[in-house]
């Protein structure tokens, strides 16, 4: 392909370019994106909301999303990464952008960058920003790609900052601790603007910064909190009340304490975007987003969760266990070799009953055999009985034997087995072909795992297996 732009350049021919403009694929600095800012000219026309944190970061833009979508506002997000298809980046009205709708904001981010190298995700997020810029809005929606105060989403400034749970994840980048980590979230908070703190033990980084630089704090548990039952949940914020909710459509127990804090950024911003209750309640009832343990019916039952990091995998452990009974759990697993992969795996390991460990197909993965060489090494601990089965025996937590499989089950029940696969779809077809229909196969790990089998479709709901289609 000609290194030099072409008028007729697709989708695909800007993405290409903006991976050979920098030699690094992370580079950390507001620096180079501020320059190419100021060349287009590039400030946001409407209130801006920007989202960071370790985890629950989509679900929050989500859900902010769907509720001023039925209060009637005109609303564009930008989350990353996407499970399919670039576009699913941005999001405007509700509907993901056309490709085409993209190209010349990204020959204009061309244009304006001269000499200026720019990583692929400060090309990708100037020309999505432009993009946003260029519509008629009432909101904007942020979602930060990785820390905050360095990230290429906060060379705009927020009108209103929400940071979610914090936990340990990207050291190489952030630090290797939670105070170091919630430093760099903290980033994106601003003088004067709301800061809408969720994490429910907020490092001291986070809470310290807020009042160092005048921003209006809201930390949950002080200005806002939630309580609930079984049938339905309220929230009380600093003026505001809501009764008797729904819960959201989004699955999980973390996902409260993220409308929690959804919920209290909109109390913050209620001057320049008042809400109602019932776009509140629709809002929640209607939310979707793929991938965040996202249940898809059928014989078996597919669980489909980005969780790539120990905090995430320590809810995603909690919400299976909370599900149905099922006799067996088929795991489909690949994950960055970056990761923190033991702690990562640790929460499954009791609820896992056979691995799929798969190759992804970017540099930065662990290989399946490296993630089930992981695996066969590992201890684990005491299994909780099966239901309908009892506690005959005692718990075995001992490493693996020479057949590859691990030792962990009380009395009567086979091994846990671990098996490499060359990518997510062979992997599932695995565990398709090793599941009984009660059964439940979970795909988790990274965005790659769960879009690779995302990628390849799946059969609508009702029609028995969740096979692949295609």
């Amino acid at each position: 392909m000609n290194p030099l732009p072409q008028a007729d350049w697709s989708l695909a021919d800007w993405l290409a370019h903006g991976e050979r403009q920098h030699v690094k694929s992370i580079d950390l600095g507001l620096e180079r994106v501020a320059q190419v800012r100021d060349a287009l000219g590039l400030r946001m026309h409407a209130p801006v909301f920007t989202v960071a944190g370790t985890n629950g970061k989509g679900s929050t833009c989500a859900m902010l999303e769907a509720i001023l979508l039925q209060a009637g506002y005109r609303v564009a997000v930008y989350t990353s990464p996407h499970l399919v298809q670039f576009e699913e980046r941005l999001r405007i009205n509700g509907n993901a952008v056309k490709g085409e709708q993209l190209l010349p904001h990204f020959a204009a981010v061309e244009a304006a960058r001269g000499s200026v190298g720019l990583t692929y995700f400060e090309f990708t997020t100037l020309a999505i920003l432009r993009c946003i810029a260029a519509q008629t809005l009432d909101a904007v929606i942020l979602e930060v790609g990785l820390g905050g105060r360095l990230d290429a989403v906060n060379v705009i400034d927020t009108d209103c900052a929400i940071v979610t749970a914090i936990d340990i994840d990207h050291t190489d980048f952030l630090g290797y601790t939670r105070e170091s980590i919630g430093h760099e979230k903290a980033g994106i908070l601003r003088t004067g603007r709301p800061a809408i703190i969720g994490d429910p033990v907020p490092p001291a980084s986070v809470v310290d910064h807020a009042r160092e630089i005048g921003a209006e704090l809201w930390c949950f548990g002080k200005d806002f909190n939630y309580a609930g039952d079984r049938l339905q949940w309220s929230w009380s914020g600093r003026g505001r009340r809501h009764n008797s909710l729904g819960y959201p459509a989004l699955r999980g127990a973390n996902q409260l304490i993220n409308a929690s804090g959804v919920l209290a950024a909109l109390e913050a911003m209620r001057p320049l975007l008042p809400v109602t209750a019932q776009a509140v309640r629709n809002g929640l009832a209607m939310v979707e987003l793929p991938g965040r343990f996202q249940v898809v019916p059928g014989q078996p039952t597919l669980v489909l969760d980005v969780a790539h990091n120990p905090h995430a995998a320590a809810a995603l452990s909690h919400n299976l266990d909370q599900m149905a009974y099922f006799p067996r759990t088929h795991a489909v697993f690949g994950a960055m070799a970056d990761k923190d992969l033991p702690a990562l795996v640790a929460p499954l390991l009791p609820l896992v009953d056979h691995w799929y460990c798969c190759d992804l197909p970017t540099a930065r993965a662990a290989s399946g055999e490296a993630l089930a060489t992981l695996l066969r090494g590992l201890t684990v601990p005491g299994a909780r009985p099966r239901s309908g089965l009892g506690a005959a025996g005692a718990d075995v937590a001992t490493p693996t034997g020479p057949t590859g499989t691990l030792a962990r089950r009380p009395a009567g029940l086979p091994p846990v087995t671990v098996e490499a696969c060359a990518g997510p779809v062979a992997a599932l077809h695995k565990a398709l072909a090793g599941a009984d229909p009660a059964d439940r196969i979970l795909v988790f790990g990274s965005f790659y795992t769960v879009g690779g089998v995302l990628q390849q479709g799946l059969s609508p709901p009702g029609c028995g297996a969740p096979r692949l289609t295609g």
